[in-house]
């Protein structure tokens, strides 16, 4: 099928980010506003569920993060092919209509019920903008610059999810978990709606460009090769879906933990962020180091730093510690993600990146909800440090198994 509705040559089409750079810096002001809508919640929401709802069981709580999972990763898939058929820009603007009602939900709210659905609303957010903002960098830029570029989109978004993870934690502190956390969101979803609808232009003609001078093969069976079958691709993929995995761990159960050891909510919302912080800004670096360095490698090394982190969060006794631990699992986190995305992108045929890079999203991000519910469980069942260590035990054991299984030069 093709995927464009105006040639190349009325259009004079050309990739990089210096070309591309007002389309590239609206982007990533975009998806700066789609992280913060994670934000929104990360740190709170536990002491929103313990005050406002008397819900105090690792696995009550964790049920947002799983329906946010499933949700998130379901529309990752459909956002791949939504983006080829419906336009990247028109995927977009669907994603903010799912997001504006979602803090109207979480102030006024009486029933735990609607917290829930109001994370399905933000798993269809996320999945459709995100994956959006995704694919029209790596659309803009080309072949030279996907590293730095989803470098740049994963920073914007995970900066903005730790800037706003401490600040609606320090508005909580000092004023309640509601309303006044989340009057930020609304100003987020308003802003990202409006400037996607008037500025944003889609990048439908930048593929299409990229496209014609491709020597890569199309997918056969897109689905099979990038879950599984294909050695590279699969890799990848259940690297991904581990690294979400200990990430809905973390997400779940550390602001639980840290409830628990008596600190106070600024306290959380500062070891709480400072773990998307440092992965969001060092994926400047690590998003450019790998458009230059072996990726096997990057992704191998970042995925053993995040199991040894999650371990030794085990033996954690205070703030620095915690502190320290956050910024090494935010370093591993960083090295792996644009990484992930770079080389998706290199091994797919522009006709099959949507779809395939939609496809490695469903199963990266249901390892939210695959990560929340077993520790969830494993919390109630046998403790926060049995949960830990079992996160840890399967992160390492992914980084085993894709260093061996890739052959990725």
């Amino acid at each position: 099928m093709k995927i464009t509705t105006t040639s190349r040559s009325e259009l004079n089409v050309k990739l990089g980010l210096k070309e591309n750079w007002l389309q590239f810096t609206l982007l990533v002001i975009v998806n700066a506003f789609v992280g913060g809508m994670v934000g929104l919640e990360r740190s709170i929401l536990p002491k929103l569920a313990a005050e406002e709802f008397a819900i105090t069981g690792a696995t009550a709580v964790l049920s947002f993060i799983v329906v946010f999972g499933f949700v998130k990763a379901t529309s990752n898939y459909y956002a791949g092919r939504l983006a080829g058929t419906l336009g990247r820009k028109n995927t977009l603007i669907l994603g903010w209509i799912f997001g504006l009602p979602i803090p109207f939900i979480l102030m006024w709210t009486s029933s735990w019920n609607w917290v829930v659905f109001a994370n399905i609303l933000l798993g269809i957010n996320q999945g459709l903008a995100w994956s959006s903002t995704v694919v029209m960098k790596i659309d803009l830029v080309g072949e030279k610059q996907r590293g730095f570029a989803m470098g740049i989109n994963e920073f914007a978004g995970y900066l903005s999810i730790a800037v706003v993870a401490y600040v609606t934690a320090s508005i909580a502190d000092t004023y309640g978990v509601r309303p006044y956390p989340f009057y930020i969101g609304i100003g987020l979803a308003v802003l990202g709606f409006l400037v996607t609808v008037l500025f944003v232009r889609d990048t439908l003609n930048h593929l299409d460009t990229e496209a014609s001078n491709s020597s890569l093969k199309r997918l056969k069976n897109p689905f099979l090769q990038v879950s599984l079958t294909d050695r590279n691709l699969g890799a990848i993929t259940q690297a991904g879906l581990i690294n979400n995995l200990n990430d809905g761990m973390v997400w779940g159960i550390l602001p639980i933990l840290l409830i628990s050891r008596g600190y106070s909510m600024t306290e959380i919302g500062i070891i709480v962020g400072t773990y998307p912080a440092v992965w969001g800004v060092g994926q400047i670096a690590t998003g450019k180091i790998a458009d230059h360095f072996n990726k096997k490698k990057m992704l191998s090394i970042g995925m053993f730093l995040q199991a040894i982190a999650l371990l030794l969060f085990l033996w954690a006794d205070s703030f620095v510690m915690f502190i320290t631990l956050a910024i090494i699992l935010g370093l591993g986190t960083a090295i792996v993600y644009p990484t992930f995305l770079a080389t998706i992108a290199e091994l797919l045929h522009p006709g099959d990146r949507a779809n395939g890079i939609g496809i490695f999203r469903l199963w990266r991000d249901s390892g939210y909800a695959i990560g929340a519910f077993l520790t969830g469980l494993l919390a109630d069942s046998f403790g926060y440090n049995a949960a830990i260590a079992t996160i840890a035990t399967l992160t390492f054991l992914s980084a085993l198994f894709l260093t061996t299984r890739m052959r990725l030069k």
